[in-house]
């Protein structure tokens, strides 16, 4: 294989390779032989089959199967000797080709621009950790227990209240009819929440035990059975018990029923939670920085099919009219993006960054528990789609990349209380880019990760026709 680069300024780059008729003709006699074995044609024993019959049938299926196979290994080769790391798929133009032939062809492919990191080390950066006062957790921990009540029974002549549980038989009819669900056993409502319909519990309101009460409510708009949609139901109601909400005593035995070993590691637990949840807001806040400081590296030159696709993905769902009136300021987004990209992507491979498996399943578990309930669903989506896995292994990729420029570049500690972290999450809020322009939404790059392997596993676009797969006969 001869290859020669033919023009070597700028990102796009021409390159001829040829390969001579006598390595061509190896690459088909090892195919012949391949498919040789596994042929049957009528009046040849297996395996016995002569070439030029097998040519004569297979030729042109032989050769087209031959000519991809050869285009993508040279392809591949010739791009990584001349340390060219494609920005998007090659395209390839036949000049000489067919059987018993010179291969020669044009590889015309758009270049990544060379990135300089260097100066990451002197990315400045405010990396916060946030002092949990006692008080926070215990505040927290109220909350939970005003939202877990115990209730006790009332007395019989008590009169239900805003707040008590009542616990009621029903039936219910429309225009005197009795419907599916229109039969409730043991149905407790706490009134004042409003969960079942829409204003029944406030006709509970002063209810006793053992009191039959009539209650009136329209069935909703996904109620299950259609002909009674919006119509007004009668509820023939018996009330079985009423409660009063009892306030949840805070102790070791409220912590144990919440799965802890006593108060002081429910506390605990809390503190964590709390510091957690603004932690994360503040790690965000911190890589926005990081992102910022790396938008200002030089990149000499952007290639344009990249920032055609990352504008069509800014512009998605928007009209053409409104898409081509904001398209000068997509394009400077869409720089931005790839450039970011390009910057993390180029620390990622000098750093040998990589995802092990057990770090993507551990990202696929943390997204199963964000949806509770849904678990199997989850899983079954991330099993089924490798473009979303593949995605979900770009996020932990980028994760580590950042993590690892914190290390690196210079941190302004800076120890925080709760409510200072809220003003300063705040004040970021009102500081930020108009929607379009929030790099940390998307991501910077669209799977970055996949890069480091997009010129192993190119895929070439040839002008040629493909021929059909060898059939066995």
């Amino acid at each position: 294989m001869k290859v020669t680069l033919e023009n070597k300024k700028g990102l796009n780059k021409d390159i001829k390779v040829f390969i001579d008729k006598k390595t061509m003709n190896s690459y088909m006699d090892e195919k012949y032989e391949e498919i040789k074995g596994s042929v049957n044609l009528k009046g040849f024993r297996p395996g016995k089959v002569p070439r030029e019959i097998l040519k004569r049938q297979f030729g042109k299926a032989v050769f087209g199967e031959v000519l991809d196979k050869v285009l993508k290994e040279t392809t591949s080769k010739a791009l990584e000797e001349n340390k060219i790391k494609p920005a998007g798929q090659p395209k390839l133009d036949l000049k000489t080709y067919g059987e018993d032939k010179d291969l020669e062809y044009i590889i015309s492919v758009t270049e990544l621009p060379k990135v300089q990191i260097k100066s990451i080390e002197n990315i400045k950066f405010d990396e916060y950790t946030v002092k949990i006062d006692d008080n926070e957790a215990d505040k927290r921990i109220k909350e939970i227990a005003k939202n877990q009540p115990n209730f006790k029974d009332a007395s019989d002549d008590a009169k239900a209240k805003k707040g008590d549980l009542v616990v009621f038989d029903y039936n219910a009819t429309v225009d005197g009819k009795s419907f599916k669900g229109g039969e409730g056993k043991n149905t407790q409502l706490t009134l004042g929440k409003d969960l079942f319909l829409k204003g029944f519990d406030d006709q509970l309101v002063g209810v006793k035990k053992g009191e039959k009460k009539i209650v009136e409510a329209t069935l909703p708009e996904n109620f299950p059975e259609k002909e009674f949609i919006n119509k007004k139901a009668k509820f023939d109601c018996i009330i079985t018990q009423v409660k009063n909400a009892k306030e949840v005593e805070i102790n070791d035995e409220f912590a144990k029923n919440l799965g802890v070993k006593d108060l002081k590691d429910l506390k605990t637990l809390i503190s964590k939670q709390i510091n957690d949840e603004y932690k994360n807001s503040l790690d965000r806040l911190s890589k926005n920085q990081i992102i910022k400081e790396l938008e200002k590296f030089k990149v000499d030159e952007i290639p344009d099919n990249l920032i055609e696709e990352e504008v069509k993905v800014l512009t998605q769902g928007m009209s053409d009219e409104d898409a081509k009136k904001g398209r000068k300021n997509f394009e400077e987004v869409a720089k931005k993006r790839i450039k970011v990209g390009l910057i993390l992507n180029e620390f990622g491979e000098q750093n040998q960054i990589k995802v092990t498996e057990q770090e993507l399943q551990k990202e696929v578990q943390k997204q199963i528990k964000m949806m509770p309930g849904q678990e199997k669903m989850v899983m079954d989506f991330y099993q089924k789609n490798p473009s979303a896995l593949s995605s979900l292994r770009g996020t932990v990729y980028e994760e580590k990349i950042i993590n690892l420029i914190k290390e690196k570049a210079k941190s302004n500690k800076k120890e925080v209380t709760k409510d200072q972290a809220e003003k300063i999450l705040n004040e970021s809020q009102k500081q930020d880019l108009p929607a379009n322009d929030k790099l940390t939404e998307k991501k910077e790059t669209k799977k970055i990760s996949d890069k480091k392997t997009s010129k192993k596993t190119t895929k070439a676009k040839t002008t040629a026709k493909k021929t059909k797969k060898v059939s066995k006969k």
